[in-house]
């Protein structure tokens, strides 16, 4: 697996969720929502949406004549490497002040406490099987 430089700017990051959401899509669909919500022309949206290619988040396909850009992996695996790359490099690698977060500021829903639950369920299963 390439290892994709994980910074951008936070108008590429909201450029990319936007793409994440609405993908196949081209720059003139990108650039009629950011021109109404951010007044972004269209070479801004143009010079952003290929700074993300150069960089690896997206990837760029011709049909019919018209490029259609589209994630370079999926919404799950690409925000699962953001956070990996975020406790690596910002909490260097510990995890205790996430969770800590997460359990004094985070406003999760039923189903994200739920999947915690999971997750700590499977950790701990695995941690048995370690051990026995």
């Amino acid at each position: 697996m390439i290892r994709k430089p994980r910074y951008f700017s936070p108008a590429e990051w909201e450029l990319l969720q936007y793409i994440l959401e609405h993908h196949p899509i081209t720059v003139r669909e990108v650039t009629a929502q950011f021109a109404e919500t951010h007044g972004h022309a269209r070479t801004t949206v143009l010079t952003m949406m290929e700074r993300l290619r150069e960089k690896g988040y997206l990837t760029r396909r011709k049909v019919q004549g018209v490029n259609r850009y589209s994630p370079s992996e999926s919404k799950p695996d690409m925000l699962q490497g953001l956070v990996r790359d975020f406790v690596q490099k910002a909490l260097g690698g510990s995890v205790s002040p996430f969770v800590a977060y997460l359990g004094k500021e985070a406003q999760l829903n039923r189903a994200e406490l739920c999947e915690l639950k999971q997750l700590v369920q499977e950790w701990e299963a695995q941690e048995g099987e370690l051990e026995g």
